[in-house]
């Protein structure tokens, strides 16, 4: 069964989510992402990937102390993303209870330092991010592109022992358009040892269904949970 994986973003401490990266096209759906946390496992969810937006734009971890807050008051097993660029922010996301941290940016502007932390931490702790537009990785909060091509980009990495590829199609994410399935599809053709976990798009218990169909072994969905659009007991029972 394809793993689950609720995703809980952060801005001043709230559980909100962006369209398509906009910090603009902001809508708060939770005050207390602690609160939301607790309920994804009351529901049955083993896992969480929890996003720092404000990190991302400001290019340092900022939201830690909520981290820290899911982390000790639930048994979900958390993955960390958004604003680390130094080996302290990454230690401040395992201190705070993280399992794993989702790094992007600098695995496109520092290869040599995202490789010296995936031999440092181990490829089943870290989780490559690839953040896609228009066939292009982008890069620190989805503000540049860069000119690396994704499946080169993954390739490379592969190479190096990556596992974990948290792929986002962004012009997808929060739009509930359906997620790019083709996008994940080629990834899986060429790498099909990655435990690729699919970001974007997903607006329904179907889509999700989709996905399983189309052999993409996880998913992250944030904005269709939060809208109502997601049956988790349907997605349970399979």
């Amino acid at each position: 069964m394809i793993e689950l994986i609720p995703a809980i973003d952060l801005i001043e401490g709230k559980c909100v989510r962006l369209t398509k990266g906009d910090y603009n096209q902001k809508t708060v759906y939770n005050d207390d992402p602690v609160e939301v946390a607790r309920q994804f496992e009351q529901m049955g969810f083993n896992r969480l990937h929890v996003v720092d937006l404000d990190g991302a734009k400001s290019r340092h971890i900022v939201n830690d102390h909520v981290l820290r807050a899911i982390t000790e008051q639930t048994r979900l097993v958390v993955d960390f993303g958004g604003g680390i660029k130094t080996q302290a922010d990454i230690e401040k996301a395992f201190s705070a209870g993280a399992a794993m941290v989702t790094v992007g940016s600098i695995a496109v502007t520092q290869p040599q330092l995202f490789g010296d932390w995936l031999s440092r931490y181990g490829a089943d702790r870290m989780i490559l991010g690839a953040d896609v537009r228009n066939g292009m990785i982008s890069i620190n909060g989805w503000k540049e592109d860069s000119t690396q091509e994704l499946l080169p980009f993954l390739k490379h990495y592969v190479e190096q022992g990556v596992k974990n590829v948290l792929c986002t199609e962004i012009s997808k994410d929060g739009t509930l358009a359906g997620p790019a399935i083709e996008l994940y599809r080629q990834v899986m053709a060429a790498y099909p040892q990655l435990h690729l976990i699919a970001s974007g798009g997903v607006s329904s218990t179907d889509d999700i269904f989709a996905l399983e169909h189309a052999a993409i072994p996880a998913v992250v969905f944030g904005k269709a949970f939060y809208e109502g659009r997601i049956d988790v007991q349907k997605l349970k029972n399979g």
